[in-house]
């Protein structure tokens, strides 16, 4: 195996889990929450600020590089790695979720994904192999099998019909991937919100075999009891002895939901996208910054983080830069909520370390719960 997972420690009252991710570019301790930095960048965010904050492990998007600039020229500069001053372990999705978004401008066979570039139009293609191809050229540390993210709400017929496909192309991408590189290649569970097709998939994908599992086709538009219900009844199916991970998810409520159930890493543009929106992430609930009650509030926006946001600028003073669509806006709301995502999987870590995960959680809904009338 090009990659490793030890297996630190687990919770007596849940099935949330302790663990140590080896990768060619570093460690990652899990459970882990992996910013999004889907152009070879964390939007409003220095590389060296997401090192300070605790950022262990970023995301790049196989179809964004793909378009512009090109898989071939980030080859040519080293890497993405190289071309982005990040030296920690990156994970590529596939391109699989953008592609089948762009709903009419692509078309799906059994070779792959014909598509009309978002760009200009131009007539593109992904299969498994290439999307294999195109990030080993990234130089990506953990690759994602092409795959198709089933919509929601979805006939039976369709998810059965578009699971089965995703386990061939699943077979595809792992006879087209070269480990000499040292990267690691993951499965992703499809089978809609179907409990049979669920299992299937995962007992489908552990026949082939793979580095870590990830639960795709989640966070789709479903209610979030129902993405829980998923997780129970798939998690269980997978490796204890490989990561698991689950795409696309979520709010900090997902994550501790997450966690109990065995989820070791996430990921979501939640924290930086709400932030470039004005909505702040803290211990006690969101704040939503554009809010007239902040015009002169001289508080940080919580007082209890650390971060340095939090250590220097008032809420005042956010607000100012956000009702002036000041670029420092995004970069400020930014670096805060991303520290508060990084933190409280660290906490998790910790109190999972400590065996007092269960009292964690309890104690993270009672201070959310608190705070409910800062809901924006």
């Amino acid at each position: 195996m090009s990659i490793r997972f030890d297996l630190l420690a687990t919770d007596s009252q849940s099935s949330a889990r302790r663990g140590r991710l080896h990768t060619a570019h570093g460690v990652v301790e899990t459970p882990v929450f992996m910013p999004v930095g889907t152009q070879g960048t964390v939007k409003a965010m220095l590389p060296e600020s997401l090192e300070k904050l605790g950022a262990q492990i970023i995301l790049g998007n196989t179809y964004h590089l793909f378009l512009r600039p090109g898989h071939e020229l980030i080859r040519q500069m080293g890497g993405l790695h190289k071309f982005m001053n990040w030296s920690g372990p990156i994970l590529t999705d596939s391109g699989g979720f953008q592609v089948f978004s762009l709903g009419k401008l692509r078309k799906i066979d059994e070779e792959g994904v014909r598509f009309q570039s978002h760009l200009d139009g131009a007539h593109k293609m992904i299969t498994p192999e290439s999307s294999i191809e195109i990030q080993q050229a990234l130089g990506s540390d953990v690759i994602m099998v092409f795959d198709e993210c089933i919509p929601y709400p979805a006939t039976r017929d369709y998810v059965v019909d578009s699971t089965e496909r995703s386990m061939r192309w699943a077979r595809r991408c792992k006879e087209a991937h070269q480990r000499e590189d040292g990267s690691a290649l993951f499965g992703i569970v499809q089978g809609g919100m179907y409990e049979d097709l669920r299992k299937k998939s995962a007992a489908d994908l552990v026949e082939i075999g793979f580095d870590g599992y990830a639960i795709g086709g989640l966070s789709v538009g479903e209610k979030a009891e129902v993405m829980y219900e998923v997780m129970d009844y798939t998690l269980p199916e997978l490796p204890e002895d490989r990561p698991r991970y689950v795409m696309g998810v979520g709010t900090p409520e997902n994550l501790i939901e997450g966690i109990s159930r065995g989820v070791d890493m996430f990921d979501c543009v939640m924290p930086t996208r709400n932030a470039r929106n004005g909505v702040l992430f803290t211990s006690f609930g969101k704040v939503s910054i554009k809010q007239a009650r902040y015009r002169d509030d001289p508080l940080p926006i919580d007082p209890e983080c650390d971060c340095y946001v939090c250590k220097n600028y008032s809420r005042a003073y956010l607000r100012h830069l956000y009702q002036s669509n000041e670029i420092l806006s995004s970069m400020l709301n930014t670096m805060h909520n991303l520290h508060y995502y990084v933190q409280l999987l660290a906490q998790a870590r910790q109190a999972l370390e400590q065996g007092a995960f269960s009292d964690f959680k309890k104690e993270f809904y009672r201070r959310r719960q608190s705070g409910v009338e800062l809901e924006s």
